[in-house]
């Protein structure tokens, strides 16, 4: 299985106590969505119920799987404030 990398932001590295790190990489970002989730607990949970991922530098608001990218890198943003 291949691996992707993923970058935390703000509450989202709180959240992971890291700002990035290598994962096994699962077919679709619901299924990363719920890794994380279980992995880092609560505080991860209410970070992704507002926040956003980048797949690649490109927001993805589906939960559809992750492409076919050789090197996949995945933004976890937290909710940002202002405009």
């Amino acid at each position: 299985m291949s691996k992707i990398t993923i970058r935390y932001f703000a509450a989202a590295a709180a959240a992971a106590g890291c700002e990035q790190e290598s994962w096994e990489r699962p077919d679709t970002l619901a299924k990363l969505r719920s890794e994380l989730i279980d992995s880092y607990g609560p505080d991860m949970a209410q970070v992704l119920r507002a926040g956003s991922f980048l797949i690649n530098g490109v927001v993805r608001r589906d939960a559809g799987e992750l492409g076919t990218a050789d090197d996949l890198t995945v933004d976890v943003l937290p909710p940002f404030a202002g405009g």
